[in-house]
């Protein structure tokens, strides 16, 4: 259910890029979030990996 809202979310910034012209800073927008995206990704299974080894 994130998804949809993060989906949802790209729609309205990229329609308010497009109406003020600023699409170069939607382009690093995304960028950034993406880099943020596989940041939380890879510190979820770090986590996951730690709490596994604790257990075991």
């Amino acid at each position: 259910m994130r998804e949809v809202w993060y989906v949802i979310y790209v729609i309205i910034l990229g329609l308010l890029a497009f109406y003020t012209g600023e699409i170069v800073t939607f382009i690093m927008l995304g960028i950034v979030l993406l880099a943020l995206q596989n940041i939380l990704k890879v510190l979820k299974e770090i986590l996951h990996e730690l709490r596994t080894e604790r257990i075991e």
